[in-house]
């Protein structure tokens, strides 16, 4: 069983997108409604925090060492070295909708999805590939919450969930090229066992999942067995991310908009990972 600390007490609405920076050891997070993107050191300590003006969905690192960022319904890219921040380039989403989960994909691409932003979801939501260019493709749709994007070891297989499906799927993924093939269910899940939130994946080609509805954090094998869950000191874990040297901690952000907000809802968590992640690649020609 893993042993969860917190890491900082942030108290988020919504925390997510929990990225390892390797050439600034720290590790950046957002908080989805604050909005707000925090930078926190392997120590506790928060090294810089900066707050927008949209819904920060997800972020992804670039070759620069800047962030392309989910803003509402557009992409910008922002420098936390200079605090500067620039629109990239912009979506055909509804205004029922924003941007949500998003991470660089083993071809230098940003892939993020989208999600309808009303209590009651429709499935309106769509997942794009994004290019240094600034052009942006949707790749497949009829999502409720697009979430849980991450890729296999070799990048041959990308994971993607539906947190109101409750449903993770999986595609082949061509690494050169980002072309999608084969779409086959991965996994069927449910409150207890836990709606899927963000993803990631680990060396022995293992998916975790952060289980929102039940405070656990779901490792899958690759044939989709659930093997291990492992609770989260918090009631709605929302994703997982592999940090530190060697990609050897595994960090956790939560939410803390429930009703009756508790103990450790909106901090993030770490801890030693009993194996390493999968490296996260950075957007090229940015």
């Amino acid at each position: 069983m893993i042993a969860f600390r917190t890491l900082s007490a942030l108290g988020c609405r919504v925390g997510e997108c929990p990225l390892w920076d390797e050439r600034r050891e720290i590790l950046f997070i957002c908080d989805v409604l604050a909005p707000a993107i925090h930078g926190i050191a392997l120590d506790g300590t928060r090294t810089a925090s900066w707050n927008f003006e949209q819904p920060v969905g997800s972020f992804g690192l670039t070759e620069s060492g800047r962030l392309i960022l989910a803003l509402g319904r557009e992409l910008a890219l922002f420098d936390p070295d200079s605090g500067s921040l620039s629109r990239f380039a912009g979506t055909p989403e509804p205004e029922t909708n924003r941007l949500n989960d998003g991470k660089v994909g083993p071809d230098g691409r940003f892939y993020l999805g989208s999600m309808d932003d009303r209590p009651e979801k429709e499935p309106l939501g769509v997942v794009y590939q994004v290019s240094a260019n600034g052009a942006v493709k949707a790749i497949f749709g009829g999502i409720k919450i697009s979430n849980g994007l991450a890729w296999s070891p070799d990048g041959r297989v990308l994971y993607h969930s539906d947190s109101r499906g409750p449903t993770i799927d999986a595609y082949n993924f061509d690494p050169q090229t980002g072309e999608l093939s084969g779409k086959r269910r991965f996994a069927t899940l449910d409150d207890a066992t836990g709606r899927p939130d963000g993803g990631a994946c680990d060396v022995q080609a293992h998916y975790w999942s952060a289980g929102v509805t039940a405070g656990m954090l779901n490792r899958f094998a690759p044939d989709g067995t659930l093997v291990s869950r492992h609770p989260v000191p918090c009631k709605a874990p929302t994703m997982p991310g592999f940090c530190g040297p060697g990609l050897r901690q595994l960090a956790v952000t939560s939410l803390s908009i429930s009703p009756l907000p508790g103990p450790g809802d909106g901090d993030l968590f770490i801890a030693e990972a009993p194996v390493a992640g999968v490296p996260i690649a950075r957007m090229k020609g940015l």
